[in-house]
């Protein structure tokens, strides 16, 4: 049975891997930075709870390293130890140029994004070395993380690049201990996230939709396959990719002979 920890995780992708981790028999430490969204979260998630499995939560704002500590102090603590530590807070905003982000926005994504990161993987890779044994951590990326473009996604493209970079040099700096670290394109997902820019932005959306209809998926779809690649992760620095060059591909050209259904209908768009 494995402990996990996953942050940014009462809602969206996060809640939907600590959901899968819990069917598949392992033990789970959500965080948020609301309680409100984490005591619902907890509760929801401990219906799925068998035998000798643990569900936690604590609130954490990732921008602050102590309350990140903090977070590893309390899953240590409920669930024994932890072998595996997501990172996945993170913060998009996607219906501005760069010129006209709001520089609150760019803050946001800024510090949420890459300190965040940042701290869970100082705290995680300094957790897991005083352990002993051996560990993973993952870092959530995006669009952006290898470089490609995207109207709207110059701030939020740009903080995924940079977690790129930060990602490889952990690799290198962390050889010769135990620790393994992975990265994940998950792909594009439709979460809350996704629908509230849609509505906040409907003209930009509806000039994509067709093209995004083709590439989108739920969590629920995507969630077992990121599961299953990070237990099995075995080489550090690989990436685990959902939505890779050749599935675009073969979507793209299926979409020339057949339309796929509308996967934006079930979420008021």
């Amino acid at each position: 049975m494995a402990r996990i920890v996953i942050t940014g995780a009462s809602k969206g992708i996060g809640y939907g891997l600590a959901e899968e981790f819990l069917k598949q028999g392992h033990s789970v430490a959500i965080a948020a930075r609301r309680e409100q969204g984490v005591a619902d979260a907890v509760k929801a998630l401990q219906l799925l709870v068998q035998g000798g499995q643990q569900v936690c939560g604590k609130t954490c704002d990732v921008t602050v390293q102590e309350q990140v500590r903090a977070l590893w102090e309390h899953a240590a603590k409920v669930l024994g130890s932890v072998d595996i530590w997501i990172n996945n807070a993170g913060l998009a905003r996607t219906s501005w140029s760069i010129a006209d982000v709001p520089q609150s926005e760019v803050e946001a994504m800024l510090s949420i994004n890459m300190l965040g990161t940042i701290n869970g993987c100082r705290v995680a890779a300094a957790g897991m070395q005083a352990q002993g044994g051996p560990g993973k951590i993952f870092n959530i990326l995006g669009g952006g993380s290898d470089g490609e473009y995207f109207p709207g996604m110059g701030i939020y493209g740009t903080t995924k690049r940079g977690l790129d970079y930060f990602s490889n040099a952990l690799v290198k700096e962390l050889k010769n201990t135990p620790i393994l670290v992975g990265k994940i394109r998950p792909g594009m997902i439709i979460t809350d996230a996704v629908v509230r820019e849609a509505k906040q932005d409907p003209q930009g959306f509806a000039r994509s939709r067709k093209m995004m209809n083709n590439l989108v998926d739920r969590i629920e779809t995507v969630a077992p396959f990121l599961v299953e690649e990070m237990l099995k992760f075995e080489k550090s620095g690989e990436k685990i990719a959902w939505l890779n060059g050749g599935k675009i591909g073969w979507r793209m050209l299926k979409s020339r002979f057949k339309q796929r259904p509308d996967q934006f209908a079930d979420f008021g768009l």
